[in-house]
């Protein structure tokens, strides 16, 4: 599916019987978790990761969306072994929920396979 452009109504990803969701409204739902993860991060390093993944979302072809949810799963999984490694279960617990989100809302977008 490509981007919208002209007159022509964004394309949606719906199947019979389901709600239609746009392009922008998957990007925009991924920026924001990107946005919230930057906001967590505990080290600069890991904020700007995040960061730099939000601006790819907002600028690159929808394809690549899946890679760019992928590579942000990854990165909060090392958010979390760094927060299981100081001992930090608070932190811990609070990015490992964002992650299982993450990953529902991925799936639930069809970025993601099931599984």
């Amino acid at each position: 599916m490509g981007r919208p452009s002209g007159n022509r109504p964004p394309e949606t990803l719906i199947q019979p019987g389901e709600l239609a969701v746009t392009e922008q409204y998957i990007i925009g739902e991924l920026s924001v978790r990107l946005v919230q993860l930057e906001a967590v991060a505990p080290n600069e390093q890991f904020a700007c990761e995040f960061a730099r993944l939000r601006v790819e979302t907002e600028k690159a072809p929808f394809e690549t969306l899946p890679y760019i949810a992928l590579h942000a799963l990854h990165l909060i999984r090392g958010l979390c072994r760094d927060s299981l490694a100081r001992g930090d279960l608070r932190a811990l617990t609070s990015q490992a929920t964002m992650a299982a989100e993450l990953r529902e809302f991925a799936v639930s977008a069809r970025l993601l396979a099931e599984g």
